[in-house]
């Protein structure tokens, strides 16, 4: 049987995702802010700690991705390679180490969930939009005074909005969602009570990285409450910064940590 995911037939023609490496094309809207320190700590399962400065910060990342295996063929098929995202970062330590971690993350493409959840990226289902520039028309530049909108919203429910104006260039695109991440991937066993068969800590990173020059923002974020949704426990105290970039990144696989 062949096919890195599942389905696995005889040719893997049918499975959801080629094996890694998996390459990106990405425009990044970032928001970053201060949260109750208790609230990220509920959501670091032992062995993780919180981050030993800022322990609240949070950055709330709205991605609009094209994304291919090695061949590139799903870019000239492009419902293959398309997909939007938003997720929740927030930072811990393991053993001294400072890492980011994922804590919610929607996608709009099975695909792109498939691939989440063989990182430990804890990803579900939703719709997710953002302002895209282009350098004709109403659309805006990236240039001072831009504005652009991103949205939230899952099981007909809006999570989040922001609305973020581009200031100028920037020299980071902020620290919450700078280090390697640290992810579980876990899955329960089949038999009641069992001993889960996938319990791992792991490591990973981008195997390749390239990006444009990091646009600072000024921010509007709103979190929303809904019955199957926990992003509003992560209520914004305080706005940090917002960012605007466009980047390529590589992912080939990780390491395990636990």
């Amino acid at each position: 049987m062949k096919g890195f995911l599942y389905p696995r037939t005889a040719t893997g023609l049918a499975s959801l995702v080629p094996a890694p490496p998996w390459h990106y094309s990405g425009d990044l809207i970032t928001v970053e802010y201060r949260t109750d320190p208790a609230r990220v700590a509920e959501l670091l399962p032992a062995p993780l700690l919180p981050a030993a400065d800022d322990p609240g910060a949070v950055a709330l990342i709205w991605a609009d991705w094209q994304s291919c295996g090695d061949t590139g063929e799903e870019l000239l098929d492009p419902v293959r390679a398309q997909y939007k995202e938003c997720f929740a970062v927030v930072r811990c330590s393991f053993e001294g180490r400072t890492y980011s971690r994922c804590v919610y993350i929607w996608v709009d493409k099975d695909f792109a969930l498939a691939r989440g959840l063989h990182q430990g990226y804890p990803k579900k289902l939703g719709s997710i939009h953002q302002t895209r520039p282009h350098p004709f028309g109403p659309a805006p530049r990236i240039e001072p005074g831009a504005r652009f909108g991103a949205t939230l919203a899952a099981a007909d429910r809006r999570l989040a909005e922001a609305v973020i104006t581009l200031t100028g260039p920037s020299e980071s695109n902020g620290f919450v969602n700078a280090h390697p991440m640290a992810h579980h991937r876990w899955m329960p066993s089949i038999e009641p009570g069992g001993q889960a068969p996938l319990d791992e800590l792991v490591e990973s990173g981008a195997a390749a990285f390239e990006a444009g020059t990091p646009w600072a923002a000024e921010a509007t974020l709103a979190l929303f409450e809904s019955p199957t949704e926990e992003l509003a426990r992560l209520e914004a105290h305080e706005i940090i910064g917002a960012y605007y970039r466009q980047v390529g990144v590589t992912w080939n696989g990780g390491r395990v940590l636990s």
